[in-house]
């Protein structure tokens, strides 16, 4: 198989990082990249949401420039090169589906993730804590799921939901007394807590509380615009000079039309 474009696109890097290429790109470092590997990574899954697919294919093609492009940065360290990263992924996709490149049996889906997840424990022998590989670059929620999970692969589960519930309103009492308290503080662990005690009421009814915000972000800000239209229509006066209960009424206005 011949990929002549992407064997361009490792040249043009390199012709810009050149002794003869753009100033901007020679002075990037994977330092300062690490926002754009981020933003980028975001926009595809954005273009994913969307359904569209000649927008993920142009952000994907953002998202391959920062990969090519940290690996020429490597390759002039002599660190690694692009064929380096190439060959370390594939052979981890071997490694970790016998079941496709060996002879490894599976009854379904749960047997592979079960497969996974060992090998995976075999390549990380060096992780001493179930703690250990979780991302700091994630957001805090994506955080707070792996940390549930990895804690519940060690058995640190609650018994039931009904004790996960439990917990819930517990730290519910904990922030409203701090806050009570004027402890400022501890209000903000409190909260944090809550969080934390939310993620996991999701992950013990399979939800994905990433994509749950995410949801509830994108339904929260399609139905406040449709309240800045509903608001323009009715001509009255800005939204800032609105009551609550004007505000309240526009709200299940708003809501109503986008069902």
């Amino acid at each position: 198989m011949n990929y002549p474009n992407l064997e361009r696109l490792i040249g043009i890097l390199e012709t810009l990082r050149g002794e003869n290429g753009c100033a901007w790109d020679r002075e990037q470092t994977h330092y300062s990249l690490k926002k754009n590997m981020i933003e980028e990574a975001y926009e595809a899954v954005d273009a994913i949401e969307d359904g569209d697919a000649k927008h993920l294919q142009e952000e994907l093609g953002d998202v391959l420039l920062q990969v090519v492009l940290h690996s020429q940065i490597a390759k002039e360290e002599n660190e690694f090169t692009i064929e380096d990263v190439a060959k370390g992924i594939a052979d981890k996709l071997v490694h970790r589906h016998p079941h496709v490149f060996g002879n490894v049996h599976v009854n379904g889906t749960q047997d592979i993730l079960d497969n996974w997840e060992k090998l995976k424990a075999e390549e990380k022998k060096h992780r001493k804590s179930a703690m250990d590989g979780i991302s700091k670059a994630q957001s805090a929620l994506m955080s707070a799921q792996k940390i549930s999970k990895n804690a519940v692969k060690k058995g640190f589960e609650w018994p039931d939901e009904e004790t996960l519930w439990e917990c819930f309103y517990s730290e519910i009492d904990e922030f409203k007394q701090a806050l009570a308290n004027n402890d400022k503080e501890n209000a903000e662990e409190e909260f944090g807590d809550i969080l934390f005690a939310a993620v996991n009421l999701a992950r013990w009814n399979k939800i994905d509380a990433e994509q749950a915000l995410l949801k509830a972000n994108r339904k929260f800000m399609a139905r406040f615009r449709k309240m800045e239209e509903l608001a323009q229509a009715d001509g009255e006066k800005p939204l800032e000079e609105y009551s609550f209960e004007e505000y309240d009424d526009l709200w299940k206005r708003a809501k109503s039309a986008l069902r």
